[in-house]
């Protein structure tokens, strides 16, 4: 099953290609992507190459963003961090005598 990510990918995908009044097999041979991969885009299929991914998105003029979601999750992830720059600044115990 696909994930609201693919599903939405898929969706803006057809939506532009179809506003270009482009068929797959036009936007295949612009984006030097096979059709086939055109249409797997298309369907939500959640295993593409992303060189290629790239290549499809840029020639209908979109691009992929990359955002934190929210800002629990960057504090979280700077949470960790810091924990750990935090242990890594414990001297480490000395071996014995």
């Amino acid at each position: 099953m696909a994930d609201a990510f693919t599903d939405g990918l898929a969706a803006e995908v057809r939506a532009r290609r179809a506003a270009l009044r482009l068929t797959q097999h036009d936007l295949a041979q612009l984006a030097g992507v096979s059709e086939r991969f055109v249409r797997f885009v298309e369907q939500g299929k959640r295993s593409v190459q992303l060189d290629s991914l790239l290549a499809l998105l840029e020639t209908l003029g979109l691009e992929l963003q990359l955002t934190t979601r929210t800002r629990a999750a960057a504090r979280a992830i700077d949470g960790q961090r810091s924990a750990a720059g935090r242990a890594a600044d414990r001297p480490l115990p000395e071996d014995g005598p």
